[in-house]
């Protein structure tokens, strides 16, 4: 099948190419087919024809400067570790006024661990330039498997985990401490990556930050749960592993392809997209330049998507979606070194945990994200919150207006709160759902919601 929509691809390109020029000499007045009737008219089909039949390649993160405390700063994008599938990237910032500049030395480091799970890190671009007005940040830019040659060997899920708990102490070293916060996918593995290193006694990171992820996918399962749950593992592995193609430096390697990722998200919600194509189409008529240029920033990040490794997709969809291995307590993660150690998140004693969820996320059911605090037990109460994000969809709690708005200032006052390293003291197991601190404008749906249980919990919290 890849092979098949690799053809049908180079095909299509010579297509996408005509439409492409024919959008701009009908859509040119000056042009004798500018002049003709229903010029403007065709001129819009051609442009959203080829929009529809263009291959889409990763975007550039793009972001130059960020504005901290009202004064413009350079940035500079460098990647300080590559490692076979991921790339440790940095947004370096520069300004020669030195009360900025004390400023951002003060400011605390952050690593963002982006998902692997079709798009690339570029998905991200909001998270990390409002991040940035405030802290230091570093991003894990995975790449994409097709690309990958068979010689660097294979990515399993244990790789995923190995490599961010390298990527912690990397920060640590050079500030001696950091934060992390992981978005959507990676909130489980960055769990267990603190966990395993908790248990050997490392230092964790000061907070963790765990935004719209499966940690408990039995909790309010979506269709995206549904689909993981209602299908064998044999069934992934026959009908979406496939090899890649011959003119891929990655020819050969098994991968769950991007193409095929792209088509479930469509489906997900296949009449919002024919919408936003009709619509693009009538702003085009109308002359919109507002609205194109923002449909074509947005599809062209969305339509951008890489293939995962497929030792690593089958993995996951076990460990998460099937035998929910963390909340069982019986997933086992070997080690660089080949050692075997069981992942136990009440290890983790000093970092402090922030929960995020979209109110209308339809990727991670809400309750998903905020079981990591049940489960986090060696955690004091005191030292856990979580956020319910009104109104915000999936992409609402890291992009947008309510990520600006809304999440992003309890993320900074979160991190800035815990900022300096908790003492390791023996603290009081939460069984039941723990205590929360949540903005005022969600304070009365949690309110409405608490069991006694809760309220047993923060009495005894306040006692010890």
């Amino acid at each position: 099948m890849y092979q098949i929509y690799e053809s049908q691809r180079s095909l299509m390109e010579p297509f996408s190419d005509f439409a492409q020029a024919a959008a701009k000499m009908y859509g040119n007045p000056l042009t004798p087919l500018g002049q003709t009737p229903f010029a403007q008219r065709l001129s819009a089909g051609f442009s959203l024809l080829y929009r529809l039949g263009k291959d889409y390649e990763k975007p550039a993160f793009g972001l130059q400067t960020v504005m901290v405390d009202g004064v413009e700063v350079a940035l500079h994008e460098r990647v300080e570790i590559d490692k076979p599938f991921c790339e440790l990237r940095r947004f370096k910032r520069f300004t020669d006024d030195p009360d900025t500049l004390t400023t951002l030395k003060g400011q605390p480091a952050v690593l963002i661990v982006a998902p692997l799970s079709g798009h690339h890190a570029t998905l991200l671009r909001d998270t990390v330039k409002t991040m940035l007005r405030d802290h230091k940040v570093y991003i894990t830019d995975w790449k994409n498997a097709r690309l990958v040659p068979l010689s660097e060997g294979e990515f399993h899920l244990d790789d995923y985990v190995n490599y961010v708990q390298e990527f912690i102490r990397h920060l640590q070293t050079r500030y001696g401490n950091c934060h992390v916060v992981s978005v959507c996918q990676p909130t489980v593995p960055v769990l267990a990556a603190v966990s395993l290193m908790a248990s050997r006694g490392e230092t964790t990171p000061l907070t963790m930050t765990m935004m719209g992820g499966p940690i408990d996918a039995r909790k309010m399962p979506t269709s995206v749960n549904n689909l993981a749950t209602n299908k064998s593992l044999d069934w992934f592995k026959n009908n979406v592993i496939y090899h890649v193609p011959s003119n891929y430096p990655g020819a050969g390697r098994r991968v769950y392809p991007g193409f095929l990722q792209h088509t479930g998200f469509v489906a997900m919600n296949p009449s919002n997209h024919a919408k936003s194509h009709y619509d693009y189409f009538n702003d085009l008529l109308k002359g919109n330049d507002v609205s194109t240029e923002a449909h074509r920033k947005f599809y062209d990040e969305y339509n951008a998507v890489l293939d995962m490794d497929a030792d690593y997709y089958l993995e996951t969809i076990r460990v998460v979606f099937q035998d929910f291995c963390l909340v069982n307590g019986t997933w086992d993660v070997k080690g660089v070194n080949g050692k075997t150690e069981q992942v136990r998140p009440q290890d983790i004693k000093t970092t402090a945990l922030l929960t995020v969820e979209g109110e209308l996320d339809d990727i991670s059911g809400l309750g998903q994200t905020q079981a990591a605090l049940g489960i986090c037990s060696g955690v004091s109460a005191s030292r856990k919150e979580h956020l319910m994000a009104k109104g915000a969809g999936h992409y609402g709690i890291f992009s947008g207006r309510r990520w600006r708005e809304v999440v992003y200032p309890v993320v900074k006052r979160f991190i800035s709160e815990y900022g300096a390293p908790a003492a390791a003291t023996k603290t009081e197991t939460v069984t039941a759902k723990p205590a929360t601190r949540i903005p005022a404008h969600a304070a009365e749906k949690v309110k409405a919601g608490a069991s006694k249980t809760v309220r047993v919990a923060r009495k005894r919290a306040v006692k010890a």
